[in-house]
């Protein structure tokens, strides 16, 4: 398995064998405009540059997932450029039909049990927040891949930490973990995916996993930096069991 952060949730995945692209968002910087109601105001989104080209980025890509359409999760420059008869995972009917709409041939919706190339691709719980804020944020979902060959991985997505994630843990048992952990809030409603505080609750839910943090500094409310994170998981102990990648970066398990 290998693990490639690219740009805020986007992430290359070599598994079992077959290469997935988790979440486009391939927007040149600074090409929309910022999330409103929030920080930043004066940056357009993406506030960083991919850290290769996108047709590059693309090739050799099998399949991709899509957690949900928010657009820094997939974006017009994913919907043009992206091949369409490339297979595409969505979290239910509703976003499958707009990736339809866009031209795309090939779309699975997930479900407790998708097969792709004998790989194993089960959706997992998410809450793109707490309270309130859910309603405006709408449904998401994570993923877990399983192979015989390969470790279990789990995707948690845009999500809080809650007892959905602490359930999605228990049942499958993953050894590496990407969290979406950039603390992003509006001015009012609070976190809408993963903080310190919920990373280590991760961390304690799994010790012996090894975490990723995605999506961190990205778009324009973004509320917790990468140097905050390693940081706070130096004081708590979990240091040990975190990467905080540069975009770029690749990992291998």
């Amino acid at each position: 398995m290998k693990i490639e952060q690219i740009r805020n949730a986007t992430l290359r995945i070599q598994y079992a064998g077959k290469h997935f692209l988790v979440d486009p968002f391939l927007g040149d910087k600074g090409s929309y405009p910022p999330f409103p109601n929030s920080a930043r105001q004066d940056q357009h989104n993406p506030l960083e540059e991919l850290p290769i080209p996108k047709e590059q980025l693309i090739e050799g890509i099998d399949a991709v997932i899509i957690t949900h359409l928010h657009m820094d999760h997939y974006d017009e420059a994913a919907k043009e450029i992206l091949p369409k008869h490339l297979p595409l995972f969505s979290q239910n009917e509703e976003d499958a039909q707009v990736l339809r709409n866009d031209g795309f041939s090939n779309v699975t919706v997930l479900g407790e049990e998708t097969s792709f190339e004998r790989i194993r691709l089960i959706k997992t719980q998410g809450e793109h927040g707490r309270g309130e804020i859910l309603k405006m944020a709408g449904l998401v979902c994570g993923i877990v891949f399983k192979h015989e060959d390969e470790k279990t991985l789990y995707i948690a997505g845009d999500t809080v930490w809650y007892d959905g994630v602490q359930q999605e843990i228990d049942k499958h048992e993953p050894e590496v973990i990407v969290v979406n952990a950039g603390d992003n809030q509006f001015l009012e409603g609070g976190s809408l995916v993963m903080g310190k505080e919920d990373v280590e609750q991760t961390h304690k839910a799994a010790p012996q996993a090894t975490l990723i943090a995605s999506h961190m500094e990205a778009v324009n409310h973004w509320t917790l930096s990468r140097e905050e994170l390693k940081a706070f998981a130096i004081e708590q102990g979990f240091s040990d069991k975190l990467h905080v990648p540069q975009n770029g970066e690749v990992f291998e398990f």
